[in-house]
């Protein structure tokens, strides 16, 4: 058996894992890092990820004329998050992110070189609740690819460099306790099966969430989504299935949450597949009609993105097969279609700036090009006829009615010919008001027909659930120490990230205002190296 031993055991190598590790050897602490993927990919799934970031009065925010402040963005946070009277905290690691994330997450990262579009982003407005009031989701510019590898140099730069010790390929199976204290974990590689232990004073989760396990999507499936859908597409880590979260269940610790996702309604399944059900969340297009099953426009109140992603969630699953379409035409795919991540972004992880200002001019041929080549879920055609028949072939049936297209077509088309005056559809005046930013207007089609003959050809997306965070897992107080089933923090676990519902089991509630996730990281494994080095909590 390999055995390690370390002052501290941080069981994971994604970006919380690595911000606390950071902040431990800040500290003097020596560090052991067990990471169950293999080295070329540690910084996990943050790595993968877009790399948005929600901050509260930036310059950024600033400079855009948006004035925010900690007691607007608590009253989104909260009215949001639907906290319930036993969120007690959830509630306080709320409060302490939004009055922490300007010096703890926004500023630390500037010092370490990381720097933001000029322009944050304005998502999660609110639909039926208010969400952002403001634009707060600040872009990294080189994605959060360019986030996990400033922060890895870093770590391997650090003045205190051989106090770290980095293992790759270690599944986590126990947590181990002695005397009511947790002294370590053990497990086994998941390379050649041979166990291992590790021991230390402390052991930090930092292992990510469960939405990468659909057994466990399914056993947590939130009641408001009725039954989970058959197809679940995966965009979380192929590791994040939930191991950790019970070896720290059964050493002690409290899970709460865990049927609180972030998950998306507009997946579809990656051209080059590197795990099951390898899924990519488009980024959904707002010109687009977004269809049922049966190729029936959702209504009354039509889908359009950026306002409550949750929403989106709930109206696809209570649906007969919870799935969806969506239909648009060449010209707004060109101009509106997108990938969330670091992948199908170049020119933004490349920091490449011609690219990426050619790109939101001109069109995004080359994503066009591969995804209605390469993706099974988009089908091509001249005419709705052709389309309809195409759409029903997918899907294997004749499910798809095309007098059904024909009429939503029939419907939005009549809304452009009467004139930007007289359009009567919400669909429409939510993209009039989402022109008024100029973050959104830049990515959004002028207003056209969808049967344009000059826009052909016409693109149906086959849109599936796809799994992404998980908003619930390890309790922890504000120190990030894990809580017992006693309600006393558990002597020697703490828990961070994902793995800690970004915060006290939950900190986002039954939603969340996005950015909040590779913020929740950061914050929480910074308080939690400062505490383990002993340093009073916030």
């Amino acid at each position: 058996m390999d055995q390690y031993q370390s002052d501290v055991v941080i069981v994971g190598g994604g970006l919380a894992g690595i911000v606390t590790a950071l902040e431990l050897l800040n500290r003097g602490k020596k560090v052991l890092i067990l990471d169950r993927d293999d080295e070329a990919n540690f910084g996990g799934l943050a790595k993968e990820s877009f790399g948005g970031i929600f901050v509260v009065d930036s310059d950024e925010q600033r400079r855009a004329g948006a004035k925010d402040s900690v007691e607007l963005a608590l009253a989104d946070w909260r009215s949001f998050a639907d906290f319930g009277p036993q969120d007690h905290w959830p509630q306080k690691w709320a409060e302490t992110y939004v009055g922490r994330c300007r010096a703890d997450i926004y500023h630390w990262l500037k010092s370490k070189g990381i720097t933001f579009f000029p322009v944050p982003n304005w998502v999660e407005r609110g639909l039926y609740v208010p969400g952002n009031s403001v634009p707060r989701f600040h872009m990294v510019w080189g994605t959060g690819h360019v986030l996990a590898t400033t922060l890895i140099g870093h770590l391997l730069n650090h003045p205190k460099r051989e106090q770290l010790r980095l293992v790759f390929g270690k599944r986590v199976e126990a947590i181990d306790v002695q005397a009511g204290r947790v002294v370590g974990c053990h497990g086994v590689d998941e390379r050649d099966g041979k166990s291992f232990s590790a021991t230390g004073e402390i052991t930090v989760v930092a292992a990510g969430g469960i939405n990468g396990s659909d057994a466990m999507l399914r056993r947590h499936w939130h009641k408001d989504w009725s039954r989970p859908p058959e197809t679940i597409l995966n965009g979380s880590h192929r590791f994040a299935d939930g191991t950790v979260h019970a070896a720290a269940e059964r050493a002690g610790a409290r899970l709460t949450h865990l049927d609180r996702m972030w998950n998306y309604a507009a997946g579809v399944h990656h051209p080059r597949p590197k795990k099951p059900r390898h899924g990519l969340s488009l980024v959904p297009s707002r010109s687009a009609l977004w269809l049922d099953w049966r190729g029936r426009r959702f209504g009354p109140m039509p889908l359009v993105s950026g306002f409550d992603t949750r929403e989106l969630v709930t109206r696809v699953c209570a649906t007969e097969r919870q799935y969806s379409w969506m239909l648009l035409n060449r010209r707004i795919a060109k101009k509106e279609l997108a990938i969330s991540g670091a992948e199908f972004n170049p020119s933004i992880r490349d920091r490449k700036r011609f690219k990426f200002l050619r790109d939101v001019l001109f069109g995004n041929s080359w994503l066009y090009d591969d995804l209605t080549r390469n993706c099974q879920d988009f089908v091509l055609a001249d005419n709705l006829n052709e389309l309809v028949d195409k759409m029903n072939r997918l899907q294997g049936d004749d499910g798809v009615k095309l007098d059904d297209v024909k009429a939503a077509v029939a419907a939005y088309d009549a809304q452009i010919e009467r004139g930007e005056t007289f359009r009567n559809d919400e669909q429409f005046r939510r993209l009039d008001y989402l022109r008024r930013y100029r973050g959104d207007k830049v990515r959004i089609a002028k207003p056209g027909k969808i049967d344009d003959p000059e826009a052909r050809p016409l693109i149906a997306i086959r849109t599936y659930i796809i799994s992404r965070k998980s908003l619930g897992g390890i309790q922890t107080d504000l120190s990030s120490r894990a809580i017992g089933g006693d309600g006393a923090p558990l002597p020697g676990l703490y828990a961070v990230g994902e793995a800690a519902g970004f915060g006290g089991g939950g900190v986002h509630g039954l939603r969340a205002l996005e950015g909040t996730f590779l913020g929740g990281c950061i914050l929480t494994g910074r308080i939690a190296g400062r505490a383990i080095g002993g340093e009073s909590a916030p």
